[in-house]
């Protein structure tokens, strides 16, 4: 018999799942299987356990309807959320959010024009994704400022690996004229970041440099 469930997803251990499941249970049959979760859902590739294991009951056939408190707590990305609605719609689960109420009509519409209803809100979620993606965009592009000197973010603040010292240039090239290789120059030579806190230099840095100044002074 399909199940149905509850998921309540906070972002941090301070807070606290009572207030989504108050609002949730409003809405929900009262024999729904609760599914708690504190974790963030920003971040791209982070692991949800406790969702990954409702999306697998989902395509397993074990699961009739899901109540969120926001369709956030499933996922932010409007391109993610999407997918979720994709994948419920093909194993006929019912989606429902407590602050989403609106999206509940569509659950009222007869067959088959509930489907086709779906489809656009479906649909337009996925083109407000793509839009906020070039919004985005967008914006990172009008912030940033390109000079002779470089390319800056409008904090000021310069894009791109930093450029090497002229004495670790001179120094690479020493080694290297010394008949080093890039290994063994990577070994050697010391870089400092702005807390001059020393590291290695990169074999990178080191063929870049070698390959730079090489061909500047060929005739």
């Amino acid at each position: 018999m399909k199940k149905n469930v509850i998921y309540l997803r906070t972002s941090t251990v301070e807070q606290t799942p009572e207030l989504q499941l108050r609002d949730i249970k409003t809405i929900c049959p009262a024999n729904a299987t609760e599914y708690v979760e504190q974790i963030s859902a920003w971040k791209e590739n982070v692991k949800r356990p406790v969702f990954e294991s409702i999306l697998k009951q989902i395509k397993d056939g074990k699961i009739q309807s899901v109540y969120l408190w926001d369709w956030d707590r499933a996922y932010r990305n409007r391109n993610k959320l999407k997918e979720f609605l994709l994948l419920c719609k093909h194993h006929g689960v019912e989606l429902h959010s407590f602050r989403q109420k609106w999206f509940e009509e569509f659950h009222r519409i007869p067959q088959p024009f509930n489907e086709i209803v779906m489809d656009m809100v479906i649909n337009l979620l996925g083109w407000i994704g793509e839009e906020e993606s070039e919004k985005k965009s967008s914006r990172v592009k009008m912030a940033v400022k390109k000079t002779s000197k470089g390319t800056f973010s409008h904090l000021g603040k310069k894009w791109g690996r930093k450029s090497l010292s002229p004495q670790t240039v001179t120094r690479v090239m020493e080694l290297h004229e010394k008949g080093r290789s890039i290994r063994q120059i990577a070994a050697e030579v010391n870089i400092y970041d702005a807390n001059n806190h020393a590291k290695k230099i990169s074999k990178s840095a080191v063929q870049q440099i070698v390959s730079r100044n090489a061909v500047s002074e060929c005739p």
